[in-house]
């Protein structure tokens, strides 16, 4: 599964998300990803549950198609402060 389909399923699937999916420096594997993911959804939520919120957004592709996701999430706010 390529980076813009993984990208295109978390936008769709989670409330106002704005994600950028890339492949991890030094590793050349499809299956193998990074994704930075931005949502106000994660307001309130504790990191296990952003992460599952994103895994829930991927469905059966998390375990079918992607082996490894490299994941950091934020909420707007966090987010803006590590610009």
């Amino acid at each position: 599964m390529d980076a813009d389909d993984v990208r295109e399923l978390i936008e769709s699937n989670l409330e106002d998300a704005e994600a950028t999916v890339s492949h991890p420096r030094g590793v050349d594997d499809e299956d193998h990803l990074a994704a930075t993911v931005v949502s106000p959804a994660f307001e309130g939520e504790s990191l296990v549950q952003q992460h599952e919120l994103v895994y829930d957004a991927l469905g059966d592709h998390m375990t079918e198609d992607i082996h490894a996701l490299e994941l950091k999430t934020y909420t707007p706010d966090e987010y803006a402060e590590q610009q």
